[in-house]
């Protein structure tokens, strides 16, 4: 189990100290799933590079921004999807954050596909998907 506190404690603390103003450790790499905290210091740019299939960026502190073709700022508290495109990142103040991507597509237990469409599910598997969303909500029923 990784202790996301001190990790991001320590990659701000190591990337203060680095020449190059940055540190990553990977917390979870399960199969093609990764999560990993970086860490840059205001003005680091990590330069422009391709994306993984899918990915994600959750600022736990600071701002930084994404260039390329779909630009963006994101802020403390905000989870964005990263861009297909190539593109870069730069601090824009001391920022941590939280990298997850999933380096490959083959995964035959998604609920999604590769195009990003619903699956057809077998009458079984639409059972137990209700069962299990039934379970989560506490079987409860709300009408509008």
């Amino acid at each position: 189990m990784a202790a996301l506190t001190a990790a991001m404690t320590k990659a701000i603390d190591i990337a203060r100290e680095a020449p190059n103003g940055r540190h990553a450790e990977l917390l979870i790499h399960d199969g093609p799933l990764r999560q990993t905290v970086l860490a840059l210091t205001k003005g680091t740019e990590l330069p422009e590079h391709n994306s993984p299939p899918a990915a994600s960026i959750q600022v736990i502190r600071g701002s930084l921004r994404v260039t390329g073709e779909e630009p963006a700022v994101i802020e403390a508290g905000h989870i964005e999807a990263l861009t297909h495109f190539r593109h870069a990142v730069e601090a824009l103040e001391d920022t941590v954050f939280l990298l997850t991507t999933v380096t490959s597509q083959h995964d035959t237990d998604s609920h999604s596909t590769p195009t990003g469409e619903m699956p057809v599910l077998s009458e079984d598997q639409q059972a137990r998907e209700h069962a299990e969303m039934e379970h989560e909500s506490g079987g409860g029923r709300v009408d509008g």
